[in-house]
């Protein structure tokens, strides 16, 4: 007889994703758009301020980020599942970074966002979130880019992507524990590798739509365009993430005119998702300040004489009377 039949106690059982008790927290709705033949799906909570969009990394779904949303404040929040990711099908040919900016501008546009946005994207999505905000500045309000890299030459395919690939999809075959994904996204894994024991928590990516988002990359670099980007920018980056190394957000805050860098400590490639709570207190605070990192020259504390740090001055010692 079963532990749970010998105590009285009926055993729990796993809600699939449509029914998540997560998704009923935040409240998030799920619906389905076509925009211009692309069958998308996507999440939504309504709630107050300006709309922020969240932009997954590779070959995830919307799930995924619902702990950064239950602990973002009650602000407007959009998820969408570009094609071949989550239950969005993937196209029949693959398509450029440029393709995917002009699908997510008209999707936002046909749900009626026609004012800027503040934009947060992770790995893949961070590169998606630059093609966005560089085809037109007024878009964006506040950017955010996390385990962010600026796509020099071939970096998108290579052995370690489809490690990722066969890794995950081994996981969810249950051929492999979590303890194999661990030298792949490191940080939090690495010390607790049992952080993934949840199927939902990491998507079982879909192959063409995965190969299509890596073939998006191929070629793909901001490098020569940053400059351009105007629009404040956060830029964050884990130092234990060897997919999106952290180098390449000191590179892209040294190209990125008006940028600051936040650095996770001890965070892997998947810290939006396992560190939700500190980053979203990060991402509220950046995107709530008046000021990106003290040097805009219209900024509140310049106008009124004060410091940098937003600190007054202590009056000095009283000028002697001749």
């Amino acid at each position: 007889m079963s532990k749970s039949l010998a105590t009285g106690v009926t055993p729990r059982r796993a809600l699939p994703p449509e029914q998540s008790a997560l998704r009923r927290k935040t409240r998030v709705q799920i619906d389905w758009l076509d925009v211009d033949g692309v069958r998308l799906r996507y999440g939504i909570r309504r709630g107050k301020g300006r709309p922020m969009v969240l932009l997954g990394t590779l070959g995830t779904h919307l799930d995924m980020l619902l702990p950064l949303v239950n602990a973002l404040d009650d602000i407007e929040v959009i998820i969408p599942e570009m094609p071949g990711t989550g239950a969005s099908p993937s196209r029949g040919l693959p398509h450029g970074m440029g393709w995917h900016a002009r699908l997510l501008q008209t999707f936002l546009t046909r749900l009626g966002y026609d004012s800027a946005i503040n934009l947060v994207g992770a790995g893949w999505g961070a590169s998606l979130a630059q093609t966005y905000a560089l085809a037109g500045n007024a878009r964006v309000n506040r950017l955010v880019l996390a385990a962010s890299t600026v796509g020099i030459g071939l970096n998108a395919v290579n052995g370690q992507s489809l490690r990722r690939f066969n890794a995950v999809r081994r996981f969810h075959a249950e051929q492999a524990t979590p303890d194999g994904l661990s030298g792949l996204y490191n940080g939090l894994i690495r010390q607790r590798p049992q952080a993934l024991k949840s199927r939902e928590q990491l998507a079982a990516p879909e192959l063409r739509g995965y190969i299509h988002q890596l073939v998006a990359r191929v070629g793909w670099t901001t490098v020569h365009r940053l400059h351009n980007l105007m629009c404040p920018t956060l830029i964050m980056a884990g130092d234990a993430d060897q997919i999106a190394p952290i180098y390449q957000s000191r590179l892209l805050h040294w190209l990125i005119p008006k940028s600051h860098v936040h650095v996770v400590r001890g965070g892997g490639h998947l810290f939006l998702q396992l560190r939700a709570n500190e980053c979203a207190a990060v991402i509220q605070r950046f995107i709530n300040e008046r000021r990106y990192d003290g040097t805009d020259n219209a900024d509140y504390f310049t106008l009124r004489g004060l410091p940098a740090d937003g600190h007054i001055v202590p009056p000095g010692p009283p000028a002697e009377r001749p």
